[in-house]
């Protein structure tokens, strides 16, 4: 029996704004709560692929994953992505230097980046989280377009993370 997967990704952003403005209490407020939700496969709002690891990168170093053949899923499978629906990166509140996402020396998976050079700095204890729900996703090219560059932004103590990837086989 083939694996599946199904996906289900929701944030929520609750903010309240107050403040007394001409001896009136005044407020504001914003509520977010985007979900995504994929069923396996390889369509449109379809994902049947995840790629999962939590990460220790000791001081200046770096891991470029190929997104097209080289990574293994929790059941031991190779993770062959096509197209990528979502990256989220959680680096650990105890880090003292960022972890920096991009910027793969060559044959750059662009992903949410907007050039081969582009790099995100996700700070300690922060989370980046980039989702393509359409039916493309970003488009990931064996040997042209796989490398998914992740450093150490620092020199000096070690950084750790979760990452998740999650996409399509074609």
């Amino acid at each position: 029996m083939a694996a599946t997967l199904t996906t289900k990704i929701t944030f929520l952003l609750s903010a309240l704004l107050q403040n007394t403005v001409l001896a009136q209490a005044a407020q504001g407020s914003v509520e977010r709560s985007p979900t995504f939700t994929w069923p396996t496969g390889t369509g449109a709002d379809k994902a049947d692929k995840i790629y999962t690891e939590r990460v220790t990168l000791s001081a200046s170093a770096t891991e470029t994953l190929d997104l097209a053949g080289s990574l293994v899923d929790a059941l031991g499978a190779v993770c062959t992505f096509v197209a990528v629906k979502a990256i989220i990166l959680v680096a650990d509140a105890g880090n003292v230097n960022n972890v920096v996402i991009g910027g793969a020396a060559g044959t750059q998976f662009l992903g949410p980046l907007g050039d081969a050079t582009d790099k995100v700095k996700v700070k300690p204890g922060g989370f980046l989280a980039c989702i393509a729900p359409d039916a493309t996703g970003w488009q990931v090219g064996a040997g042209s377009s796989d490398n998914l560059k992740i450093a150490n932004g620092g020199g000096t103590t070690s950084v750790t993370f979760d990452l998740i990837i999650i996409g399509a086989s074609a």
